[in-house]
């Protein structure tokens, strides 16, 4: 199993994180892929396969830790590529929420 589960939602509350800008100052740390839930259950994979995929975006995926457990909430594409590399572990920006 590459995640602890498929989720299909965010059943955290909303955070205020939206911008860039704000994931910014949530310093990246290493991030086991089998302590992560998805919050989303589909994969886009031209996200996948384009060579370009962080381009615009973020280099580290978004995980959302609420009452103990982390949340993959943005970097889907990038955690499957880090486990098809056969890499258990990733670099992401962990936002803490009091729970």
């Amino acid at each position: 199993m590459i995640f602890k589960s498929v989720g299909d939602s965010r059943p955290y509350p909303e955070h205020g994180y939206v911008t860039p800008k704000d994931w910014a100052a949530v310093a990246p740390m290493q991030v086991r892929l089998d302590e992560l839930v998805t919050t989303k259950s589909t994969l886009d994979l031209a996200a996948l396969l384009a060579e370009d995929s962080t381009f615009f975006g973020d280099l580290f995926p978004h995980v959302v830790q609420w009452k103990g457990t982390r949340y993959l909430e943005d970097g889907l594409h990038r955690a499957v590529r880090t486990a098809l590399h056969q890499r258990s572990i990733l670099h992401a920006r962990v936002l803490l929420l009091e729970g």
